[in-house]
C-alpha cells in the first residue's frame, strides 16, 4: 500500500522501513498507520485508526513526562502555527536533549515557517527533502527555555475564566456564534436543572456557562486538546461536569439528554466538512429524552435547515444576526 497524503508520500521515499517510527500529530493515511509503531495525537479519529491496527496510540496528555516513544519520530506540522510551536516545545520536554526527529508538512499548511521557528527556539535545522509541495526537515531536541505549559491562555468572558490552548477552535476568544446562541437562550433557560450534552465543547465556555446556572453537564469533543481545555475551564471556575473524548455520539452509547447544545464545526483542517454536523442532527433524536431539545448555532449560509427538517420535522430560528443563525428543534 502506498501513501496518499502528500507529506506521507515525501516521507515514504526516504527509506523502506519505518517500523520503529512514532508519528506526532499526523494526517489519516493508511500507509502511515501500517508502517509506524505508534502515534501521539490530539485527534480522536487518528487515535482510533492506530488502535484498530493494534498500534500504540496516545494523547500528549496521557504520556507522562519523559515516557519514551520510539527512536524515530516525525512531527507533522499543523496548520495552526502556535500549535506547531507547542508540539516542538512538548517534544523537547518529553525527550532527552539531543534526540533527533523530523518535521514534515505541506507548503500550504505552513511548513516553510519551520526553519524560522526552529531558529527562534535555538534548535538546529537541516532540510532533508522537498517534493509534492511538501518539505521535510531534520532537527533535534534541546533543553527548553520555556515550558509548553505556557501556551495555555486564560481569559475572562461572560463572568467566567476560560482556559484555552492553540489546538482548540477559536483559541483565546469567544466565538461570535457561541455568544449569539447563549444570548438567545438566556431568558428562556429552565430553572429546573437540565441534563445537557455540549457537543464539540471546545474550550468549555458553553459547558461552564450552563454549569454555572446549575445544569448537569456532559461535554464531548473529538480533540484531546479541547477535552483538556474544557476540564481546565470547569476547574478554574469551581464547576463540575463530565468531559469525554468522542466522535459525535460514539462514547455515549444509548444515553439521553434533556438538551443537546452545539456550535458544531464545519471545517477539518482546510476542508469544509459537514459530516460531523449532519451526524449530530440526524442522530440527536436518539439521544434526546421525550420533549428534549437540540440547539445549534451555524453560519447563515450552511444547509442545516434541510437536515433539521428531515430529523425533527419542525424547528425554529431563535436568533439571526445575518452572519449566524441559532436553531432549536424539539423531539
Amino acid at each position: 500500500m502506498s501513501a496518499q497524503d502528500p507529506a506521507c508520500q515525501l516521507l515514504a521515499r526516504q527509506r523502506d522501513d519505518y517500523t520503529a517510527l512514532w508519528v506526532v500529530g499526523p494526517p489519516l493515511d493508511s500507509w502511515l498507520v501500517d508502517q509506524s509503531a505508534g502515534v501521539v495525537s490530539g485527534d480522536f479519529e487518528a487515535l482510533n485508526e492506530w488502535s484498530a491496527k493494534n498500534k500504540q496510540a496516545r494523547t500528549p496528555f496521557d504520556l507522562a513526562e519523559g515516557e519514551l516513544m520510539g527512536k524515530e519520530i516525525v512531527l507533522f506540522w499543523p496548520k495552526a502555527h502556535q500549535l506547531g510551536i507547542w508540539w516542538l516545545k512538548w517534544l523537547c520536554e518529553q525527550l532527552p536533549s539531543g534526540t533527533p526527529f523530523e518535521v514534515a508538512g505541506e507548503h500550504q499548511g505552513g511548513i516553510k515557517r519551520v526553519p524560522k521557528m526552529l531558529e527562534e527556539l535555538g534548535m538546529p535545522c537541516d532540510k532533508r527533502d522537498n517534493a509534492r509541495r511538501c518539505s521535510l526537515f531534520a532537527t533535534h531536541t534541546i533543553a527548553p527555555e520555556s515550558a509548553s505549559e505556557s501556551a495555555w491562555q486564560n481569559f475572562e468572558a461572560l463572568g467566567l475564566t476560560i482556559v484555552s490552548h492553540p489546538g482548540v477552535f477559536g483559541h483565546g476568544k469567544v466565538d461570535e456564534g457561541t455568544l449569539l446562541m447563549l444570548e438567545s437562550i438566556e431568558s428562556s433557560l429552565p430553572k429546573k436543572p437540565l441534563k445537557v450534552l455540549d457537543m464539540g465543547c471546545g474550550d468549555g465556555i458553553i459547558s461552564a456557562w450552563l454549569a454555572q446556572r446549575g445544569h448537569h453537564i456532559t461535554a464531548v469533543d473529538v480533540s484531546a486538546f479541547a477535552v483538556e481545555a474544557c476540564k481546565r475551564t470547569l476547574a478554574a471556575n469551581g464547576l463540575k461536569g463530565r468531559v469525554l473524548s468522542s466522535d459525535v455520539f460514539s462514547a455515549l452509547e444509548n444515553e439521553r439528554f434533556d438538551w443537546i447544545i452545539s456550535n458544531p464545526p464545519f471545517h477539518k483542517e482546510r476542508d469544509i466538512s459537514y459530516g460531523p454536523s449532519q451526524r449530530l442532527i440526524s442522530e440527536a433524536p436518539e439521544h434526546l429524552s421525550a420533549g428534549g431539545r437540540l440547539i445549534i448555532v451555524a453560519n447563515g449560509f450552511l444547509p442545516y435547515p434541510d437536515h433539521l427538517q428531515r430529523a425533527f420535522q419542525d424547528f425554529e430560528t431563535l436568533a439571526d444576526n445575518r452572519r449566524f443563525k441559532v436553531y432549536a428543534a424539539d423531539k
